[in-house]
Order: C-alpha cells, then sequence, then structure tokens
C-alpha cells in the first residue's frame, strides 16, 4: 500500500514518529507522501524524506488556508525545495471555500502561483478543494495541458465535481472520509465512478481516523497503519478485495509521482 498523504510533519507526531513509521511497515504500507502545507512544512518533509530515503516522500506547496503567506518569496522557496529528487509533487494547494480560512482571491493567486510552478519543473499537483469545484475546475481546464497530472486529494465532492476532474485526467485521492457513517454516504457511491487507473488512497494522518475501525483506537489521531481500512472500505464499495485496492491504487500512486520500486524500508 501506499499512502499518498500524510501530514507526518505535524507536531503530533513528534513523541513518537519512529513508532509511526514502524507500525505502517507492519501493516504493509511500502512508501508514504509527507504533505508540505506551507514553506516550513514542505522544509520539515524533506527533511523526512531524506531521512527515510525510498519509504518517505515529500510535497512541497501552500495549504489554500495559508495561502495569505503565499507571496513571491514563498513562492520561491518552494521552487527550491520542488527541484529537488526527493519532492514528487507541488502541492498541497488549492481552494477551501469551506473554512475560508484565507480571502477567496488570495486563495486563488496563490493556487495559480503553485500550478505555474508545477508545470515549470515538471512535477504533477497535490489539489486540495474544498466546495470550490465551480471556481477550481475552469482554473485546472486553462492549466492541465501544462501540468504533468495530477490528484484531488481527500475527494469528498459531488458527481458533477467528480467527473470534472476525470474528465481532465486527473487523480482522486479517498481517506477515510468513505469510512464515516455520518458523512461518507456519498462518497461510498461515488466511490465506484473513479476509473481503476485513476484511483488513489491516503491517510491524511492525523486526521480522519476511519470511524469503521473496530475496536476503535484509543486515540483519535490518525495514521499510516490505518490505510488498509481505507482499502478494505473501498473494496467493499467497488465490489473488489482490499489487496486489490491496494495493489491498484500503489501502482497509480508510483507511476504518477515517478517513484521507484518498492525497496526494504531502513
Amino acid at each position: 500500500m501506499i499512502d499518498i498523504g500524510a501530514n507526518l510533519a505535524d507536531a503530533t507526531f513528534e513523541g513518537d514518529r519512529d513508532a509511526v513509521l514502524a507500525r505502517a511497515v507492519a501493516a504493509g504500507v511500502t512508501a508514504i507522501l509527507v504533505t508540505g502545507t506551507s514553506l516550513a512544512r514542505s522544509r520539515a518533509a524533506l527533511d523526512l524524506a531524506r531521512a527515510h530515503p525510498g519509504f518517505l516522500f515529500a510535497t512541497a506547496g501552500v495549504h489554500p488556508h495559508e495561502a495569505r503567506h503565499c507571496d513571491a518569496a514563498a513562492i520561491d522557496g518552494l521552487r527550491a525545495l520542488a527541484r529537488e529528487p526527493e519532492v514528487v509533487a507541488v502541492g498541497e494547494c488549492g481552494l477551501d471555500h469551506f473554512r475560508d480560512l484565507s480571502p477567496r482571491d488570495v486563495q486563488l493567486a496563490a493556487c495559480e502561483s503553485q500550478l505555474v510552478l508545477a508545470a515549470d519543473v515538471g512535477k504533477p499537483v497535490f489539489l486540495h478543494e474544498r466546495d470550490a469545484a465551480d471556481v477550481m475546475l475552469p482554473l485546472l481546464r486553462r492549466w492541465r495541458a501544462r501540468l504533468a497530472g495530477g490528484v484531488v486529494h481527500c475527494f469528498t465532492g459531488s458527481r458533477e465535481a467528480l467527473h470534472g476532474y476525470l474528465d481532465l485526467d486527473l487523480h482522486v485521492g479517498i481517506t477515510g472520509w468513505i469510512c464515516d457513517e455520518r458523512r461518507g454516504g456519498s462518497l461510498r457511491d461515488l466511490v465506484r465512478e473513479i476509473r481503476d487507473d485513476r484511483l488513489l488512497v491516503e491517510t491524511d494522518s492525523p486526521y480522519l481516523l476511519p470511524r469503521s475501525l473496530l475496536p476503535r483506537p484509543a486515540t483519535r489521531r490518525n495514521e499510516p497503519c490505518w490505510l488498509g481500512e481505507v482499502c478494505a472500505v473501498v473494496a467493499r464499495c467497488r465490489g473488489t478485495t482490499r489487496e486489490v485496492i491496494a495493489a491498484t491504487s500503489a501502482a497509480n500512486a508510483r507511476r504518477l509521482f515517478r517513484l521507484p520500486p518498492c525497496s526494504a524500508h531502513q
């Protein structure tokens, strides 16, 4: 299994990160993308990837919540990071009209700046979109021909949005949201409509602990070792097996992010 999105640079992992990685390996996770959500977090993600070569990889970007900090200096910093071989995607970048923690025009400018960067360095984009598909899709249509692919991470949107992204030949990331009996019903239906070659899985750790885990963990902190539960629920929805979802999504991740062949974690 490959976890294409885990916030392992988050402070919640400071005390036991090595144990978290060991549990992931024991659970069958063979690679993890450490998500960069600010310039500082992107640098930390790169440091982690360098400390665990062949197992951890990094993304470099500024999350829409942090868009107000995505000035020219930040883009220059991201550009330097994005040229490093351990950085396999630009992002997490995008639009969030649900929380609106940065002004929408600022989010849009920051997102487009990072699309420019992704096109320049020839690496795929790691996209965040919540309640903003009506703006994101036209933006991506303008840029798609210049982009080396991408993934709409933690997809939770509508059928129209899903097919808009698939029509752009983008990948779709599925998290533990699909395991949530309170709000995951729509996603459980829509996941059947994602083409096999565009499906990716992720934990978005430390967020979105799968609520379908039994027994439920004592902590609410999610971690990559629970990726198998996401695969299992996706498999039930698609009428296949966890092993098929794990293998298919891992192959997709290696192709999109140009990851090296699986090797033992050191």
